[in-house]
């Protein structure tokens, strides 16, 4: 995989989008290609040029919210994933999210969205209460359930378990968004389980940097 060339269509990709009048699905698509770039720049080992396109993303699905359809939870969860990839402080983006009604949300992706955003937040108690509604759920992957409710509870064999799990889907999974085969939940895991003193150590990973 030459992450370089891939960076590079990426950013193509989002400097020809830049110049349209920009609606809310354009925004989204901006979004993407940026999340696309930093993605391929932080495989190729430039991080400080991957934090800028990740903050970019951010940006615009933040932009994007605006006019978007109900239910559109990705957008904050990507904002949030993006920015703590960056290296950067996410809380606002976990407060948009919250304030969305993403904790109240009947859909397991805003849940979802709301465990993340209390996860950021520190709020470790309301994320394993919020975050325990997504187990034995069939359209919401267990794996991924399991590992916010034990990072939340500060469980760090179970999550072991759980993130090595969910690095083994990916590294089996064929569709990505952007086609950028990266691990991006393991990565935002691994960054918010550091925050805890929690972060395992993982096998080496064609989706891993």
């Amino acid at each position: 995989m030459n992450w370089g060339e891939r960076a590079e269509a990426a950013i193509e990709r989002y400097e020809g989008g830049e110049a349209r009048d920009l609606d809310q699905r354009q925004l989204t698509q901006l979004a993407n290609a940026a999340w696309a770039a930093g993605l391929a720049l932080l495989m190729a080992g430039r991080s400080n040029e991957a934090a800028e396109w990740l903050r970019r993303s951010a940006q615009r699905y933040r932009e994007s919210w605006e006019g978007a359809p109900p239910d559109s939870w990705g957008r904050p969860i990507a904002a949030m994933k993006a920015l703590l990839l960056a290296g950067d402080d996410a809380a606002e983006a976990a407060r948009w999210a919250l304030d969305a009604g993403a904790a109240q949300a009947q859909s397991p992706i805003g849940r979802y969205a709301g465990t993340l955003a209390l996860l950021v937040l520190g709020d470790d108690v309301g994320a394993r209460v919020l975050g325990s509604t997504l187990r034995d759920l069939d359209d919401f992957p267990q794996s991924v359930a399991d590992a916010l409710v034990e990072l939340a509870g500060a469980d760090r064999v179970d999550y072991s378990i759980s993130v090595e799990n969910i690095l083994e889907s990916f590294e089996q999974r064929t569709d990505f968004l952007e086609d950028i085969p990266v691990a991006d939940t393991v990565l935002v895991l691994q960054k918010l389980a550091a925050a805890r003193d929690l972060a395992v150590e993982l096998a080496p990973s064609p989706v891993l940097p």
